[in-house]
């Protein structure tokens, strides 16, 4: 398993190359966010002609004129005021006195502001200029038909503002569903490239399909909010402050105060919330593993009428999950009121100074300068608006900020499954083996489960499952491994195809090391058929190629009718077409049975591996399948593990191996045994028993 994860960079980072392939959408759908901001600042400036219209009842060209005027006489105004310093500071130039020196550097202070205000006002008499020249000439003279142009207008940009929303949604949607969709198959991937052991220590198959629905769903919310008002929302509000800047810089600084202490106190939210969406996402892995375990046990439950107990744990699970979804919807409960709070704090601290100016007809306070020169009420207005429009993208950020924590939870699960090590891996110097001739080989193997917590650390060394065994099986028997539940002996042979590796000692065929082997040629040559029937919902035909998709047609009825599959398929009406529904649930446990052992067949392994193949079939199945096993096992090796061994079976056993709390306590025929082995004697006549009960 994976080393502790933590002190990493953000996992949410990790999902840049799954976005990269995309950016040319990415890009695109930025370029129309920045149009989008643009607009939303040019639609709250038309807050300050309307003012003009509508509260002073001016005419745009006259006031064009005025401002004009009143810039030029600005002009004027500086650029005396900068002669006038020049002349001082040519009449201190030949003075060496440490006074002189102070005045001098006073006035060149000086003189840099008057340059500035000049420069300022010169602007402004240029923009102006230009502004009635080639739109206020345009625009009608009456203040009504004024009015509904600029709301005409207004109403035209809000709505290429809309379409600009439009497409960079689509095109940030498309980008988030095509990086989940190739994270999907990269999980999907990982999955199956692990062992058994490292699926069950993920959680199986509901810890699986909660990362896989649940997490990348949250994690897709949480692009989908990054990528679209990430981008949108933080332009609206830089918009607004260049222009808020451009009214009155002094103010809108006042304003801005309060980021530092908001942005602290997210942060501690932020913590916060992803170690609950953490915890909530590890509850919503239990809700699934208790539906899993309540639907795949229907009949149990229903035999036994326990639907009540069921659904007193689900209740659990689910209170359990209301609790900390409870906490996440805290954290967001209190985002809103707090952003407002601030924004309102933010909006005031510039406000009523600016009203003082305003209302005063000043450009200070306590002597400290707050404004090139005496602001009206338009302008005023239009620092509100402004400041207005900052709040709202912040608000809407905190949305994405509180989405983006749940989506960084959501990420830490998702990539702790792609950083998963296996316990079982290839070696990176795998080497074919050739196909089984002489023997297969146990070496002094010693086997335990490594079980782990939800932190990754190993916890106290499990007892051993297999506790150092040898045994060696020449090519060609059939060797019946039997003992009591819990005796190891399904393990033992499970370490043949790697589902497990030992951890200590060696398996090896012909002398070759399995573990130095590759899988292709290790597992090739392997067939399975275990006590749970693994079918898949599709046609008993496609349920038997899936053993070996290169065999012909001729190889899959060929292996149809060793199994004995064609006597019950001949009787549906699609025969081998018919579909045996989901885990084969259209048909009984002996014909799934049959239908699996004729997969094995088409593979023509060298190792057969029956697991319990026939404990859970009906008497009359379970003679079919040993008359098919006696005829196919001819000049292979067969491993069948069971907890009891019958007649049928031991027609056609070479050797038996019987098993004990993880050793092997004796091997040879079935006469030896029944003469000097208790705990074979035991099993056997345990099974006579029952048959004569």
């Amino acid at each position: 398993m994976n080393s502790k994860r933590k002190g990493r960079i953000s996992d949410f980072t990790r999902v840049i190359p799954y976005v990269w392939p995309y950016r040319k959408r990415l890009f695109l759908s930025i370029f129309f966010a920045t149009l989008v901001g643009l607009f939303w600042g040019l639609n709250l400036t038309a807050v300050y002609p309307l003012m003009e219209v509508l509260l002073k009842g001016r005419n745009l060209d006259e006031y064009a004129a005025e401002a004009i005027a009143s810039s030029q006489d600005e002009v004027e105004r500086h650029k005396l005021m900068l002669g006038r310093q020049e002349a001082q500071l040519d009449s201190l130039e030949d003075m060496t006195t440490d006074e002189a020196q102070e005045k001098r550097i006073a006035l060149m202070h000086d003189r840099s502001r008057t340059q500035s205000k000049l420069s300022s006002a010169s602007r402004s008499v240029t923009v102006m200029s230009w502004l009635r020249r080639h739109v206020i000439r345009h625009l009608p003279k009456d203040q009504f038909n004024l009015m509904v142009v600029i709301l005409g207008t207004l109403l035209a940009a809000t709505l290429l503002k809309g379409i600009f929303i439009f497409m960079q949604d689509m095109l940030t949607g498309s980008v988030v569903e095509l990086s989940i969709l190739s994270l999907r198959k990269d999980c999907f991937r990982r999955v199956l490239a692990f062992d058994y052991q490292t699926v069950r220590n993920l959680g199986g198959t509901p810890g699986l399909m909660s990362r896989f629905t649940f997490d990348l769903n949250m994690l897709g919310s949480g692009l989908q909010l990054l990528g679209g008002r990430f981008f949108r929302e933080p332009i609206k509000a830089f918009t607004c402050i260049v222009f808020a800047f451009i009214v009155n810089w002094r103010l809108t600084l006042l304003s801005l105060v309060f980021v530092p202490l908001a942005g602290y106190i997210f942060y501690r939210f932020g913590r916060s919330l992803k170690k609950a969406s953490h915890r909530m996402m590890e509850s919503m892995s239990r809700i699934c593993k208790s539906m899993e375990e309540s639907f795949d046990s229907i009949k149990a439950v229903t035999a036994y009428g326990r639907a009540r107990y069921h659904r007193a744990q689900f209740h659990r699970e689910n209170k359990e999950y209301f609790k900390k979804a409870m906490k996440i919807v805290r954290i967001d409960a209190m985002t809103n009121p707090t952003i407002e709070l601030f924004g309102l704090m933010a909006i005031f601290t510039s406000l009523l100074p600016g009203a003082y100016l305003v209302l005063r007809q000043t450009d200070e306070i306590w002597n400290i300068k707050l404004s090139d020169s005496p602001m009206d009420i338009s302008q005023l207005g239009l620092m509100y608006v402004l400041l207005i429009g900052i709040l709202d993208p912040v608000r809407k950020l905190s949305k994405v900020f509180n989405v983006f924590k749940r989506g960084a939870a959501a990420a830490e699960r998702v990539f702790q499954l792609i950083d998963t090590k296996p316990l079982v891996k290839e070696s990176s110097h795998a080497t074919e083996i050739p196909r089984l001739e002489q023997a297969i080989e146990f070496s002094g193997v010693t086997f335990s489960y490594s079980n782990y917590h939800d932190d990754e650390e190993e916890l106290n060394e499990p007892q051993a499952v297999l506790n150092d065994v040898s045994l060696r099986i020449p090519h060609g028997e059939t060797v019946v491994v039997v003992g009591e539940n819990g005796s190891g002996k399904s393990t033992l042979v499970n370490l043949l195809p790697r589902f497990y590796d030992p951890k200590s000692g060696s398996v090896t065929i012909d002398g070759h090391d399995i573990r130095k082997a590759s899988w292709k040629s290790l597992r090739s040559q392997m067939a399975i058929v275990t006590q749970e029937t693994l079918l898949f919902d599709q046609t008993i035909y496609e349920n038997i190629a899936y053993g070996n998709p290169d065999a012909t047609k001729e190889q899959i009825l060929h292996a149809a009718r060793l199994a004995k599959v064609n006597e019950f398929a001949e009787k549906m009406p699609e025969g081998l077409q018919t579909g045996v529904g989901e885990k084969g649930s259209k048909i009984s446990g002996g014909q799934r049975q049959r239908i699996a052992l004729a997969r094995a067949i088409v593979r023509d392994p060298a190792v057969m591996i029956l697991d319990e193949a026939t404990s859970a079939i009906d008497s009359q199945s379970e003679k079919m399948i040993h008359e098919t096993l006696k005829e196919f096992l001819v000049g292979r090796t067969a491993f069948i593990i069971t907890h009891s061994v019958t007649p049928s079976v031991l027609e056609f056993t070479t050797r038996i191996v019987v098993m004990d709390h993880g050793r092997i306590v004796a091997h040879g025929p079935h006469s030896k045994l029944i003469e000097s082995c208790p705990q074979y004697q035991r099993l056997y006549h345990a099974h006579s028993d029952l048959k004569a009960a």
